[in-house]
């Protein structure tokens, strides 16, 4: 089965053919992000989530996250991701 990763920002259409070419099953939901409920009723479906700015990865999100494994970080920073909650799942930033 291919790890199921969430894109919730935008990113360019370049960025999600490199994961579909590994064969990455990826779903590109650029205004999910900006949707904290909409994010914690779907993020339970994905062992991976790449993210920019808008997505606010909080204790909450981690919490619903029971399958992730890691958050990509597109650009510079991880201040929008809890870290202590998300190392303490043991969820690779």
């Amino acid at each position: 089965m291919a790890p199921k990763v969430l894109v919730s920002d935008k990113l360019s259409e370049t960025a999600v053919q490199i994961f579909r070419d590994r064969g990455v099953d990826v779903d590109y939901l650029p205004d999910l992000g900006k949707d904290k409920d909409k994010l914690l009723e779907v993020i339970g479906q994905y062992d991976g989530l790449a993210i920019r700015s808008a997505t606010k990865v909080s204790d909450k999100v981690l919490a619903a996250a029971t399958r992730l494994k890691v958050i990509g970080r597109a650009g510079i920073g991880v201040d929008n991701v809890d870290i202590p909650a998300a190392s303490k799942k043991g969820v690779i930033v």
